[in-house]
């Protein structure tokens, strides 16, 4: 037993390590010791476990002017690079619009924004060079913030990272003109470890959002995504071949996949996925369709998934991976297209290393528990006004072929001799629009062996509940599937199925 005196002594050492930031300032300038850029009081951060301070090297200090005008780029950068060559601290970005272009994050450097403060992505494809970045697997080098081989980074605050990456700034088509199609990432960080990215709201990315190349150790937690009806391809968090990845309590709005997890070369392995709320123009919860290395031991649970037209969960392996070990759970979906879409298929693609296509890979071992879902077809002039510009409204009465197929089943197929084997579907509750017609009802199903895989490429289903084909041991335990409207097609199609059990 600790003796009480030495136990008041430690907490009373506790509570003076806890002391405010200013009289810390105050207590090491007694010492005589010279704070490096420090010229506020909260720029001064107490470490309860250290008697010492944290360096905070305030963006306005290296010349940072925060109008929304002035190019800030080399402020930041300046900033960044000072904070890592002292051993690493904070980066304070203060309420203020700080326009920027490419800024390079480095080792042990927390980029800090205060509540009021927005760094803003410049709209002008010149400030966003790419000499001093390396080539990613898929799409081009552009990007807004970008780190390579750097461990022990954070973004955190209160603040607001924003890509202004819209149609107009950089418009998809390569004709010539402003910009010429380049579309900048949000943000890219490559074979990093240990980041940490809390409460920041990021927005407008001109392509694809916050993408994770062979990093580990990752932790979201409160992150804020706005991409939706930005620009094409505005996928949320991409995590390519990443492993060790904590992502909870974030609310993820996207144009594109909300979490795709994407593995190009390496797997994904070790994910966790919680008490998340999201919603898309496509899916929700994607892995692939970059499948090569695989995605191994995956948890997904306490989730919200609404307004994603094009599916809700869309798990594939089609380039040779092991899709294996997932288990999702406890996921409430409101207006959803496609709701659970597994395929195994053979694209095969290499991502341009030179190799040879690679073997068909496997997908197995899938559980996916106490689901509530209401499946929406989607209106279609509301999708016209909100999305891309450029939509106009279909004309045809009814509900199309399109959008019916958008609405479609629960879908698990793989391909003739490679079957998607142990998926366990319980307590599941669904209930699908209908609308289908007895030409429907007899419809065939391409293979589409080699296709990328969407789900509504298949066209509608010859079934209203689930679609099966080239599957292995197959359980649905209290899986209750129903109508809203009249539907003329079978609840449930199996075609070479082996081992299936409807409990």
């Amino acid at each position: 037993m600790q003796h009480p005196k030495k136990s008041q002594q430690k907490k009373m050492k506790s509570q003076m390590n806890r002391q405010s930031p200013l009289t810390l300032v105050t207590t090491v300038v007694l010492l005589g010791v010279v704070l490096t850029h420090l010229r506020d009081p909260q720029d001064a951060v107490a470490d309860s476990d250290k008697t010492s301070v944290t360096k905070v090297f305030n963006i306005k200090n290296f010349g940072a002017i925060g109008d929304g005008v002035a190019m800030d780029t080399q402020a930041v950068q300046d900033s960044i690079d000072a904070c890592h060559d002292a051993g690493g601290g904070i980066v304070r970005v203060p309420a203020g619009d700080f326009q920027i272009g490419t800024i390079i994050l480095k080792s042990n450097v927390t980029l800090s924004l205060d509540h009021g403060a927005s760094l803003l992505g410049s709209t002008d494809v010149a400030d966003y060079p790419t000499e001093n970045l390396s080539r990613p697997r898929e799409g081009a080098a552009h990007c807004l913030i970008y780190a390579e081989n750097a461990k022990n980074i954070t973004i955190e605050g209160l603040g607001v990272i924003d890509g202004r990456g819209t149609h107009e700034n950089f418009p998809r088509n390569r004709k010539g003109g402003r910009n010429t199609g380049i579309r900048p990432r949000l943000m890219r960080m490559e074979s990093c470890q240990d980041l940490t990215f809390s409460g920041v709201t990021y927005k407008r990315p001109a392509f694809w959002g916050l993408h994770l190349i062979d990093c580990k150790n990752i932790h979201f937690s409160a992150v804020t995504l706005r991409f939706r009806n930005n620009n094409y391809n505005n996928d949320g968090l991409d995590l390519d071949g990443c492993e060790n990845v904590l992502i909870e309590n974030c609310d993820l709005s996207t144009g594109d996949d909300a979490i795709c997890l994407k593995s190009s070369k390496n797997p994904c392995r070790n994910i966790v996925v919680r008490g998340c709320k999201m919603d898309s123009n496509t899916a929700a919860l994607k892995f692939g369709t970059s499948s090569r290395g695989g995605f191994i031991d995956v948890t997904v649970t306490n989730c919200y998934f609404h307004d994603c037209p094009m599916g809700a969960i869309k798990l594939q392996s089609v380039d040779g991976g092991r899709l294996e070990n997932v288990d999702i759970s406890r996921v409430k979906m409101k207006d959803v297209g496609c709701p659970i879409f597994i395929r195994l298929g053979n694209r095969g693609s290499t991502f341009g290393d030179g190799r040879e296509s690679p073997p068909v890979g496997t997908l197995k071992n899938i559980r996916i528990s106490d689901v509530v879902a209401e499946v929406t077809i989607e209106d279609r002039a509301k999708a016209a006004e909100a999305v891309y510009k450029n939509l106009k409204v279909d004309p045809t009465p009814g509900v199309t072929d399109n959008e019916k197929s958008k609405a479609g089943p629960i879908m698990i197929t793989g391909i003739p001799g490679h079957f998607v084997e142990n998926v366990v579907l319980e307590n599941i509750k669904i209930s699908f629009p209908g609308k289908g017609t007895e030409e429907d009802a007899r419809r065939t199903v391409a293979e589409d062996i080699d296709r990328y895989p969407e789900q509504f490429f298949f066209g509608v289903l010859p079934a209203w509940g689930a679609y099966i084909r080239h599957a292995k041991n197959i359980e649905f335990k209290n899986v209750e599937l129903t109508l809203r409207d009249a539907d003329e097609r079978q609840k449930v199609v199996l075609d070479d199925v082996e081992g299936f059990v409807d409990l």
